[in-house]
This record gives structure tokens, C-alpha cells and sequence, in this order.
């Protein structure tokens, strides 16, 4: 209840302007002590410089450097999705209310992720991924 209060306070086009949201669950103990762990920091250190020269390389003719610095003709350029991703972005849109802003802001977020799997083009796995970056979106409705 105090959570959702405060979040009614913190209004929409500021919510806009923030990439990335997420709702981080807190971790049991059991998941915490155990000795299975997720890719380890030196493979997602590499899959991120990779990523980064890739923007680099992408931007070398431009005064940006990075997928965040995109300007909406950028993005249209860079990180138009595939058919199946349009109409899923698309659903989002009309279903969660999502404004222009947020709408560059997936596509944005849906370019980085395609950059660290590697891949030339923004996928409809790309573009869900992304649109799973906006739970407060989500939680406004």
C-alpha cells in the first residue's frame, strides 16, 4: 500500500525519461547460499566491450557514442525491428498506453540488447525483453 502510494506521486513523463525499471523481489537465503551461480562477471565484462565497440563503431561518424544518446531519427535508423517485433511493440503501445518517449526508449533498450547477443538486426525477442524493462509502465495502469 505505501509502495503504490509512492509510486502514484512520481508522475508519468518522469517515468518516461528512465530506460530501465524493473521490480528487484528480495533473494532467500537458500538461493543466496547456494553454490550454482549465473555467468560469471569476466564473460558478461567481455559480452559488454563487445557490445560497446559496436556502438562505437556504429556512432564513429556522429558526435554520440552510445545507444542512450540516440536522437529519434537515430533511432529509426538503427533500431527498427523486425515485422513480428513491430506488431508486438505495437500490442504494447495500444495495450499499456506506452507514450512516444517510451516507445524510443524500448526501441533503445531492444538496440543494446540485440548489440550484446551480437546481432546486426533488433529482434521481436529483443524488443519483449525491452518492453519487460518498463514494470512501472505496467503498474501505472
Amino acid at each position: 500500500m505505501h509502495i503504490q502510494r509512492y509510486r502514484s506521486k512520481v508522475s508519468g513523463p518522469l517515468l518516461d525519461r528512465i530506460d530501465i525499471h524493473v521490480e528487484v523481489p528480495p533473494v532467500k537465503y537458500k538461493e543466496l547460499s547456494s553454490e550454482t551461480g549465473g555467468e560469471n562477471s569476466s564473460s558478461i565484462r567481455n559480452r559488454v566491450n563487445s557490445a560497446r565497440d559496436i556502438q562505437k563503431n556504429r556512432f564513429s561518424k556522429s558526435s554520440i557514442y552510445s545507444n542512450a544518446q540516440m536522437t529519434p531519427r537515430y533511432v529509426r535508423k538503427f533500431s527498427k525491428p523486425d515485422e513480428s517485433g513491430l506488431k508486438l511493440l505495437e500490442t504494447a503501445i495500444d495495450k499499456l498506453g506506452l507514450s512516444a518517449r517510451a516507445y524510443d526508449r524500448i526501441l533503445k533498450v531492444a538496440r543494446t540488447i540485440a548489440d550484446l547477443e551480437q546481432s546486426e538486426n533488433v529482434l521481436s525477442n529483443h524488443i519483449s525483453e525491452a518492453i519487460q524493462y518498463r514494470s512501472l509502465d505496467r503498474e501505472v495502469l
